[in-house]
């Protein structure tokens, strides 16, 4: 198939850690093309939090506003597709495939692609995320509720772990006057809960099998269901779900991957285990905020602008 396209960089995914990408090199003479699917993590989100001048705003609106200032570069071109297909060719330049079946070839990559959550096979939990379920309390607006209520955390999946349920029991205790740590059946691991929580036992522990959850009809809280016929009501639910990295592209090329599954490139030049193949974002650390994924996609930025200018200048790169 004959490349029909070329350009000097390639962005894949259009979330904070590849505009930050997109912004940082808009300023350097390289063509670049941002490569935007339109899937985001945080789809369900209604607001934005713990980014200085966007706090509780749209998140669509945060990109929609990115992409404004970045097109005002004559350098970078914006498509609204996805990559279904990358490849390194023996001369060192990478070929990509976008879903119209278009092939561009370039010569450096930023894989902004992000994760995707895995949820518990909990019925009623996916409606839920991100609606009165919660990985991490601070992007959310829970203190608004007063701390006059209780909540609970989920320990199923990768909260599963009494060091972790305890730990998301105290971030919520911060804004509830009580937090209860439901285990789906695991009494075994409810004991262990207990264990860990130390003398007090300030956290309760709840082992009951749980058969749905719902969002209540008459209030903000959400409601769980037991098997038992019961049911309890919460101002929110706190639980982390497992995730994995989104698409194939890191698999196509063999990128190495970190234990926890994300693609190995660290600080501070977010280099991937192939040479001109960089990444940023939620697909390089467990630990996904906006913020870190825009700081991320700026020094990967910047680390492909380095490697480019040394390579043309005929010399080594540090990268």
């Amino acid at each position: 198939m004959a490349t029909s396209k070329s350009a000097d960089i390639f962005i894949v995914g259009g979330g904070p850690a590849g505009l930050s990408a997109a912004l940082t090199l808009a300023r350097h003479h390289y063509s670049i093309v941002f490569f935007d699917s339109g899937s985001y993590r945080n789809a369900s989100a209604t607001r934005l939090n713990l980014v200085p001048g966007w706090e509780n705003k749209a998140p669509e609106d945060f990109r929609k506003t990115s992409r404004e200032e970045i097109s005002r570069y004559d350098n970078i071109e914006f498509r609204d597709r996805e990559i279904t297909y990358i490849v390194k060719t023996r001369e060192g330049r990478f070929l990509l495939m976008d879903s119209l079946y278009i092939m561009w070839s370039g010569r450096k990559i930023i894989l902004a692609t992000g994760s995707a959550d895995v949820f518990p096979n909990i019925n009623g939990y996916e409606e839920l995320w991100a609606v009165s379920i919660f990985a991490n309390l601070f992007y959310q607006n829970v203190e608004e509720g007063g701390k006059d209520r209780t909540s609970g955390v989920l320990a199923v999946d990768l909260c599963a772990d009494p060091a972790i349920a305890v730990r998301l029991s105290e971030n919520a205790a911060q804004y509830t006057s009580s937090v209860t740590i439901y285990t789906n059946g695991q009494e075994e691991l409810g004991q262990q809960i207990e264990a860990a929580s130390g003398d007090g036992n300030k956290y309760n522990v709840d082992a009951r099998p749980i058969k749905c959850i719902r969002k209540s009809r008459t209030g903000p809280e959400v409601i769980i269901y037991f098997e038992d016929g019961s049911k309890t009501p919460e101002a929110f639910l706190v639980h982390t779900p497992t995730t994995q990295l989104k698409g194939t592209l890191a698999g196509q090329i063999d990128l190495e991957l970190t234990p926890e599954g994300e693609i190995k490139a660290e600080a501070p030049f977010y280099q991937t285990s192939m040479k001109g193949v960089f990444a940023a974002g939620d697909c390089v650390t467990p630990h996904k905020t906006t913020a870190g994924a825009m700081s991320s996609g700026c020094s990967a930025a910047l680390a492909v602008a380095m490697q480019l200018q040394a390579e043309d200048a005929g010399h080594d790169s540090i990268v």
